[in-house]
Formats: structure tokens, C-alpha cells, sequence
């Protein structure tokens, strides 16, 4: 089984489909020149630059809907959550420019989590509710 995206003019993901794996055939020209679109093939199994199963990671992440395909990393890029985020250039991940703290047992056992604040630039603890 094989993942394809599609990408808008601005190379953002637009939909993913389950599609035929290449073996001797170019499926993504095939698809592109059925849709009309560019298509690229994408790995289920491959995030941050690791493929979960041990395989060859591919494309950095497997796409989503409104990621970024930068075709000089041939590399899909989630979406920016936050302006401060900056670009991991190996993962191409977006990371905190602050390390999250690790939570203590207390706080694990009284269901707290962190969250991002983008007005202060560092991470809030809350409480789940």
C-alpha cells in the first residue's frame, strides 16, 4: 500500500490518497497527469526523519492536509504552530525555541500537561480538567 499528496500551486498538501505502490511504474506522474496536480508519494510510516518500522525514512513526514512540500529538502513540512517555532533542519520538524520541562510524578498524577505560550515564549503547566 502506498500514500500519495497532492499539492496546490503553493506546494501545500490538499488531500491524501491511498494509491498503488511503484514498483516499475511511476505512480506519481500518473496520478499528477490524471488530477492535474502535482503528486507526491509520502511514507505512513515516516516522521521526523524515521521510518517506525526500521525501513528507509522517506520524505522526512508522512503529509497531511495543509503541510508544506519543500522540494529542496524533498521534504513535507507540518504547518508553523507558532511564529517563535523554528525549523528542525533534520526532521523538518518545528520546535520550541524553549525545551519543554519534564513533568514530575505529582504532576503527572494530578493530570497536569504543558502547554505553549507565544506571548511569553515559554511553556505554561495547566490542569486537565
Amino acid at each position: 500500500m502506498a500514500y500519495y499528496a497532492f499539492l496546490d500551486e503553493n506546494n501545500i498538501v490538499t488531500e491524501v490518497i491511498v494509491g498503488k505502490d511503484e514498483s516499475n511504474f511511476n505512480w506519481e506522474q500518473q496520478y499528477s497527469s490524471f488530477r492535474g496536480q502535482v503528486c507526491k508519494r509520502t511514507s505512513y510510516n515516516t516522521y521526523g526523519g524515521v521510518h517506525n518500522k526500521g525501513g528507509i525514512p522517506f520524505r522526512k513526514n508522512y503529509a497531511g492536509i495543509g503541510y508544506t512540500y519543500d522540494e529542496d529538502r524533498d521534504a513535507f513540512i507540518p504547518p508553523k504552530p507558532f511564529n517563535s517555532w523554528i525549523l528542525n533542519e533534520d526532521t523538518c520538524l518545528w520546535e520550541a525555541p524553549v525545551a519543554m520541562p519534564e513533568l514530575t510524578q505529582e504532576q503527572i498524577d494530578n493530570k497536569n500537561y504543558y502547554t505553549w505560550n507565544e506571548q511569553i515564549l515559554n511553556w505554561e503547566i495547566k490542569v486537565k480538567e
